[in-house]
């Protein structure tokens, strides 16, 4: 009797034990997560705000070259602001009117710049820029009161949810979404494009938390057996989905992954990068693909890799066709960070790969005589077909070539044209 009550003892404090590890590793993910959080809002309040003082300034101004600087602060500065927000825990369809009406005040002013259309510019931000400064007020307030109510890892949490809910950013998503219709109203392109993003189905099985668990580690063998925590996205999400995070030594992080049909949305791993040990690029390569067999992702090829001090950031797109007729289709895309010191996968984000686009094989490959194309001294050193998106998000077949201008500066340039009409896309200077 006395050793049965003995055993049970040890039995009750080991599981006490157990509990206690499990919910100090669980406050040290919070903790983490909540630093990063409150970092991207901070940036992003920083960015909001630098916006509508270059936007305002802009209106100062009828000298072109001072002009032209401001404009160029308004393009950056609004593409840094949507890579803020893209960080934070807002409700997709708050992101999405943030990137949308931010991203049209960076091309408006993109266009300003390279057309000199300034008298369009000034009529048309004169009543946004009085309604960016509402914005960011309201954003400002708040934040700050958002901070001075000592938020905690739930808080955080009700941000992600719709922008009916009683949090301190009610008022900035309302605003927001009624100035994104009346100053920039949707093109039909963007209507069918946000159509397609939000609204696009996924068909298969529905998996279980714990299917989801051993399909993340199938994925990312380096976690197996690590401490979990899941939850599961609201009901009326566009994608239903599993949030996991986890704990394991020094390595702790999260994952989002598809309630139908166990996709792994995104991941993201924090440990400490190892000094000194380097693989090569190959040997990076091979882990990246050593990926993308355990996901059984067969259809897609690495487009692009660059490096930083402490990992690889490689990028991934979907395939379509074959000999001459292969192309890649970027909107279909994997990014992936890798890291330097192990092969280890840090980070990845593969929503629109899951996000498949439809391929319109109606339209022409007319081919292109590079040489009238560009001007004498010019060299073609690569050109691939894909598929990627136009001014007006139509999805459109095109040419992409690294082209090298022979001269004195020896300039690179990354230019896509529309294989049909021969429209130029984009042009990237290639450092």
């Amino acid at each position: 009797m006395k050793s049965a009550i003995y055993l049970l003892s040890i039995a009750v404090l080991a599981l006490g034990l157990y509990s206690y590890e499990v919910k100090q590793n669980n406050n040290r993910l919070e903790r983490t997560v909540q630093a990063h959080y409150s970092n991207s809002l901070s940036n992003a309040s920083e960015k909001l705000s630098n916006l509508q003082h270059s936007v305002s300034q802009s209106l100062l101004f009828q000298d072109e070259k001072a002009l032209e600087k401001e404009l160029d602060n308004i393009w950056r500065t609004s593409n840094e602001f949507r890579s803020s927000i893209g960080s934070l825990p807002v409700s997709q369809e708050v992101a999405n009117e943030w990137m949308r009406y931010v991203g049209n005040i960076g091309e408006e002013a993109k266009y300003a710049a390279d057309f000199g259309n300034y008298d369009s510019w000034h009529n048309r931000m004169t009543k946004v820029n009085q309604k960016l400064q509402t914005l960011s007020d309201e954003w400002a307030v708040a934040t700050s009161n958002f901070y001075q109510n000592d938020p905690s890892f739930a808080d955080w949490a009700a941000i992600t949810g719709k922008e009916t809910n009683e949090t301190p950013f009610r008022n900035v998503a309302t605003n927001l979404k009624s100035y994104s219709e009346t100053d920039f109203p949707l093109t039909a392109s963007e209507s069918d494009w946000q159509k397609k993003k939000e609204l696009q189905n996924l068909n298969d099985k529905e998996i279980t938390k714990d299917q989801a668990i051993q399909r993340l580690e199938v994925l990312i063998p380096g976690i197996k057996d690590a401490t979990y925590t899941v939850t599961q996205s609201r009901r009326d999400a566009a994608y239903p989905f599993y949030h996991i995070q986890f704990v394991k030594g020094s390595r702790i992080g999260y994952a989002d992954i598809t309630v139908k049909g166990g996709h792994l949305l995104s991941f993201l791993s924090e440990r400490p990068v190892q000094e000194g040990n380097r693989l090569s690029q190959q040997d990076i390569r091979k882990a990246a693909e050593q990926f993308l067999a355990r996901g059984n992702y067969k259809d897609v090829e690495i487009v692009e890799m660059r490096e930083n001090h402490e990992a690889w950031h490689i990028s991934f797109a979907r395939v379509v066709g074959k000999g001459k007729e292969k192309a890649y289709v970027y909107p279909d895309g994997i990014q992936a960070k890798v890291s330097k010191d192990s092969g280890e996968l840090l980070g990845l984000n593969a929503m629109e790969y899951v996000q498949k686009e439809t391929i319109n094989k109606d339209q022409k490959v007319v081919p292109v005589n590079w040489e009238n194309f560009f001007r004498p001294g010019t060299v073609v050193e690569e050109e691939r077909l894909v598929y990627t998106e136009n001014e007006t998000l139509q999805l459109r077949e095109c040419y992409e070539v690294i082209a090298r201008f022979d001269s004195e500066m020896n300039e690179t340039f990354r230019v896509v044209v529309d294989a049909e009409n021969h429209d130029v896309i984009k042009v990237e200077s290639m450092h």
